[in-house]
């Protein structure tokens, strides 16, 4: 099978998402706000390696990526995320 590319980089969207709302993730990185999250300042670590959360929705950057706004109840924060940031906790097979 052939995978389209542009400028050499995976396009996300020609698949299926790799995560549903609702499913239960945790981070795979220590991730720092980039301006995104409110009420934190940018630089600041706003999910912590090993962080379970839950995906509440499934968005697209530039007709490209998927991003995944995962909540983090015990942090009151929901985060943008990308694929290889998580990890399913609900799948047999994590991706």
């Amino acid at each position: 099978m052939t995978t389209l590319r542009s400028d050499d980089h995976d396009i996300e969207l020609y698949r299926p998402p790799a995560f549903q709302p609702g499913e239960k993730v945790f981070s795979r990185k220590y991730i720092r706000n980039d301006g995104t999250v409110p009420g934190s300042d940018i630089g600041a670590i706003v999910v912590a390696k090993g962080e379970v959360g839950y995906v509440r929705d499934v968005g697209t950057f530039l007709n490209q990526f998927y991003v995944y706004a995962v909540e983090f109840v015990d942090r009151r924060a929901i985060v943008g995320m990308r694929r290889d940031e998580l990890v399913s906790l609900d799948k047999e097979t994590a991706t």
